[in-house]
């Protein structure tokens, strides 16, 4: 059916229309818009007897002109692919990793997946020679891919700064080795930051995620010291030095929004008072059962958030261009390619995680689920069966993806949030499919607000 190719809507005063397949998105006015809504099942004549009390006949059999014309081009009412037998990664390339060099942590966030650093184990630090043996890991298992992503994560791996710094110079040495580059980021919650540190993340780095939960009400009921005081004065002078010092180099702030803070548009806007341009605000992940859980009840709420929020971001971007918002942006020009959009993030194929004792996981956020140990470092992937489950967990294998809208952009979802949701990564994880869609809508609407971006008006 036609109206499953494409998805329409209405939001920050722009008609949108978005062409499932192609990727394209229309900038439509309000008479094509009502077009669309019979454009399934009338013909032509139909269509223009039935608008012609609202819209000249004229206007409307232009109209129908010009979609037949888009139709022709490809990008309006374009057929799927049906790359139902997609072909990924079958060399089993590994391209990015996440290496957890602390199990421990100098914070007890209520929320934290990671069981407060020991990701539900021992609390430990990752050794020299296995953080070596990880780096050189990901070098031989690389293929021809050149450029390889490694993030320093915890718990906290300030906790174990030596041992990082002296990977990155371990990875130097690998580059010219292996012919690759290493791309290093380090994810903080800012606790134990300094001048020494904040010079050496600036250099090496080549990006930093800064994690901060919005307003100090909102950060100091979650976010607290293993004292049980609030972290918020603690964490702000030192990211905000941070932040000021970093020059041209990548980084953002990342907060996260439970059932406490269901405007966290306030806490995005905060983080921008504080002079924060790149920021990011997500959704708490816990089971259901915790109290400051979002549950279904909450998503209503949600969706006018981001909706609300989305009409202050505009005003913001109109007169500062460097404020970025990570769910509002989105690349219509240069985005992966169809197999990529359908894949997604790589876990548990081209993406890893590596625990301190040299553990294999598909993700950080499986790290500690036994069932979910690939293998180890020494042994490298011993569950190739499980690895080729997340090879095939794509938006054509999942029965939900397959007739949503917006399923090349969100690429079928979080495998985690499913599997902690369901039990069964291939059924997505339906209060982030809902938040998603509206996520994506915003970000559309945004660019045409700002017109760039956008296919032409049709």
């Amino acid at each position: 059916m036609k109206s499953q190719l494409i998805h329409k809507f209405y939001l920050n005063d722009q008609y949108l229309v978005l062409d499932i397949n192609s990727g394209a998105v229309h900038i439509i006015d309000e008479m094509v818009y009502d077009i669309l809504d019979h454009y399934n099942s009338d013909d032509n004549n139909q269509i223009v007897e039935l608008l012609s009390t609202k819209y000249p006949k004229e206007n409307i059999a232009e109209a129908l002109a010009e979609i037949e014309y888009l139709m022709e081009n490809g990008i309006l009412f374009t057929e799927d692919n049906n790359l139902s037998n997609i072909k990924y990664n079958e060399d089993n390339i590994v391209k990015a990793m996440c290496l957890h060099v602390a199990h421990d942590c100098n914070l007890k966030c209520k929320y934290c997946f990671a069981s407060q650093g020991n990701f539900k184990g021992e609390r430990s630090m990752m050794d020299l020679e296995t953080g070596k043996k990880a780096l050189e890991y990901l070098a031989k298992n690389s293929g021809n891919r050149r450029n390889l992503e490694v993030d320093f994560f915890g718990g906290e791996p300030l906790m174990n700064f030596e041992t990082v710094k002296k990977l990155v110079d371990y990875g130097r040495d690998l580059e010219i080795k292996y012919n690759k580059r290493y791309r290093f980021t380090i994810t903080t919650n800012g606790v134990l930051l300094d001048d020494e540190k904040i010079s050496y993340i600036n250099e090496n780095m080549e990006n930093v995620v800064l994690s901060l939960d919005g307003r100090k009400e909102i950060n100091d009921d979650m976010r607290l010291t293993i004292s049980g005081e609030g972290s918020f004065d603690v964490i702000l002078p030192k990211i905000k030095k941070m932040v000021e010092s970093r020059g041209d180099k990548d980084y953002y702030v990342r907060g996260t929004f439970t059932n406490h803070n269901l405007d966290f548009g306030s806490d995005a806007l905060d983080f921008y008072k504080h002079g924060f341009k790149k920021i990011s605000i997500e959704p708490v992940v816990t089971p259901e059962t915790m109290e400051y859980a979002l549950r279904e009840e909450h998503l209503e709420r949600v969706l006018k958030e981001y909706e609300d929020f989305s009409k202050e971001y505009i005003k913001i971007k109109k007169k500062d261009k460097d404020f970025y918002f990570f769910h509002f942006m989105i690349d219509l020009d240069q985005g992966p390619c169809i197999v990529k959009r359908a894949v997604g993030c790589g876990a548990g194929s081209e993406y890893i995680a590596v625990t301190p004792e040299g553990e294999i996981y598909p993700c950080h956020q499986f790290v500690g689920e036994e069932e979910f140990r690939l293998g180890t470092l020494e042994t490298g992937i011993e569950k190739t069966e499980l690895r080729d489950q997340f090879k095939m967990a794509n938006v054509y294998n999942k029965e939900k993806c397959r007739t949503c809208w917006a399923r090349f952009y969100c690429s079928g979802g979080c495998h985690a949030n499913a599997h902690y949701a369901h039990g069964n990564m291939m059924e997505p994880y339906d209060l982030g499919c809902e938040m998603e869609k509206k996520r994506i809508e915003c970000a559309l609407s945004v660019l045409a607000n700002l017109e760039e971006g956008v296919e032409d008006e049709v």
